[in-house]
């Protein structure tokens, strides 16, 4: 199965909480995120489920800066300089797994 995301990657963000009402939420930025992602499985995989163990390859993408010299601009273009902006992988790993966790695959609890 193969899920393209467009647009800017995203990672998942802290849990804030609510000192007033003593309730922690999700932020909005992180909820739009996870809903643009079962919007993007839905429609590319028409609610295909995965069982068993799964193994997830998960490719982000970033625009080269157009400050970036022509040797960086080429050492990019061919992965030799990769990308040491946020967010890291872990959370950009989280928020697509937690999004797809129950709708792609059963959760493992």
């Amino acid at each position: 199965m193969k899920i393209v995301i467009d647009g800017k990657p995203m990672g998942k963000q802290r849990p804030r909480f609510n000192s007033k009402t003593g309730h922690t939420y999700t932020p909005d930025k992180t909820v739009n995120y996870e809903n643009w992602v079962k919007l993007c499985y839905q429609q590319q995989c028409k609610g295909e489920k995965l069982t068993g163990e799964i193994v997830a390859f998960i490719n982000a993408y970033y625009a080269i800066p157009k400050s970036t010299s022509k040797k960086n601009k080429k050492d990019m273009l061919l992965g030799i300089v990769r990308p040491t902006i946020k967010p890291d992988v872990d959370n950009i790993a989280k928020v697509i797994l937690d999004s797809l966790n129950g709708l792609a695959y059963k959760d493992d609890k």
